[in-house]
């Protein structure tokens, strides 16, 4: 499991990365779209804390971050996603904690690892949607296209 969840988030990184790009290249600020990235960036940072036992992050669900917020978050959050599977080797074990309006949940560690970056893709499929709704470009994030870039298939 060890590799496929490197591969995971080392996609996800590389997709995060593109769809945020992407947006500032393209001056997006439409509140709407900022937010649920926003999202998906507080969740992530969120999720890893609670898989390593760290007090939640400051970071809020459903606030609006800048894109420049977003970037940092994005970088950190992939690195220490990365770096927390590179220095671990079982991930099917359970994790009890409490969501952000304190309800109390156990789940399996690699159950979560799976929803953190499924949840991702699909908030940037939304923010894909909306972007092309608002007039902008939205840029490819299938997993199959990270493939044949890492590849070099196509170029990044």
């Amino acid at each position: 499991m060890k590799e496929y969840f490197l591969k995971l988030y080392q996609y996800n990184a590389w997709a995060n990365s593109r769809v945020l790009g992407a947006l500032e290249q393209q001056k997006v600020t439409d509140e709407k779209i900022l937010t649920l990235m926003s999202h998906v960036m507080a969740a992530q940072l969120l999720w890893l804390h609670r898989i390593l036992g760290l007090p939640a992050p400051d970071v809020e669900l459903w606030k609006l971050y800048s894109i420049g917020r977003l970037k940092e978050f994005s970088e950190e959050g992939s690195k220490r996603w990365v770096q927390f599977i590179e220095e671990h080797d079982d991930f099917n074990r359970q994790l009890r904690y409490h969501n952000y309006v304190g309800h109390s949940f156990e789940n399996n560690i690699e159950h979560i690892m799976i929803h953190t970056v499924n949840h991702a893709t699909y908030h940037r499929g939304q923010v894909a949607l909306l972007m092309r709704e608002r007039g902008y470009e939205p840029i490819n994030t299938d997993f199959i296209t990270y493939d044949r870039v890492i590849t070099g298939q196509l170029k990044a």
